[in-house]
């Protein structure tokens, strides 16, 4: 209680004395923060404003775009599923699992993203095309990576469901159809994953606790004596190596 009052003392005489420095004639002036909408009747200006909105609109939506069109819904959910069969629930702890989720994204996305760079980004900073070309070139190579991972019965689903006529060509095929069914394939085919990777671990599991009951100690929870053998075989067989590499792999 006294440290929190000194605290407080000392932030509340800090304040105040930053508050009463010009009054002392110190020449110190305390910054003051505007907002407002002025009139203009510069063209340039006003798409200048615009541009920036939009480009802090795409910033706040920056993660949900990661998470609804790239490769990090299969990675995250796998690595996840990795420290769940283990039986370890917090090693390695989320901001592992999550960076290391966020880098073999960038990995595996990186051509898309450089064929985004050349052929929308660095145009449209040269001022060689429009904002709609700049946008249109950008969704292109994203529409492409998703068509090669997606299902065509998840597909097929949400054309269904939006009641639209059956597409003959992928650019018939709306982006807004094909996000949702990206993100449905990935997760089934995480869950896949998922459960193969529970397999070994299961028996593991098993079998301890076969050995457990055959010796009369019923009382000895069986994850306790299972939880070292898991962790050994995962080390022993490169565990991490292998999952990493047949990620990378599974979205060549």
């Amino acid at each position: 209680m006294t440290m929190s009052r000194a605290l407080f003392g000392v932030v509340f005489a800090t304040a105040v004395g930053i508050l009463l420095l010009p009054q002392a004639g110190w020449g110190f002036e305390i910054p003051r923060l505007t907002l407002g909408v002025d009139g203009t009747n510069d063209p340039d200006q006003v798409a200048t404003g615009i541009q920036i909105l939009f480009l802090l609109t795409v910033l706040s939506l920056a993660p949900a775009i990661l998470l609804m069109t790239t490769s990090f819904i299969r990675i995250v959910i796998v690595l996840s599923f990795i420290r769940q069969a283990m039986g370890v629930r917090q090693m390695p702890p989320n901001q592992v699992i999550i960076g290391l989720a966020l880098f073999l994204t960038f990995f595996i996305m990186s051509p898309v993203l450089s064929q985004m760079n050349q052929d929308a980004l660095q145009p449209y900073l040269d001022q060689e095309i429009g904002d709609a070309q700049a946008i249109e070139r950008a969704v292109s190579p994203m529409r492409e990576f998703m068509f090669n991972q997606v299902r065509q019965k998840d597909l097929q689903l949400f054309v269904d469901i939006s009641g639209s006529d059956q597409p003959e060509t992928r650019e018939e095929i709306r982006t807004m159809l094909l996000v949702p069914a990206f993100m449905l394939s990935e997760i089934k085919r995480a869950f896949q994953i998922g459960f193969l990777i529970f397999v070994p671990f299961l028996v593991i599991d098993m079998v301890t606790a076969s050995v457990l009951m055959s010796m009369g100690m019923l009382m000895l929870p069986p994850v306790i004596i299972s939880l070292p053998f898991k962790i050994l075989l995962f080390v022993l067989v490169d565990g991490w190596h292998l999952v990493v590499g047949s990620l990378v792999r599974s979205f060549q």
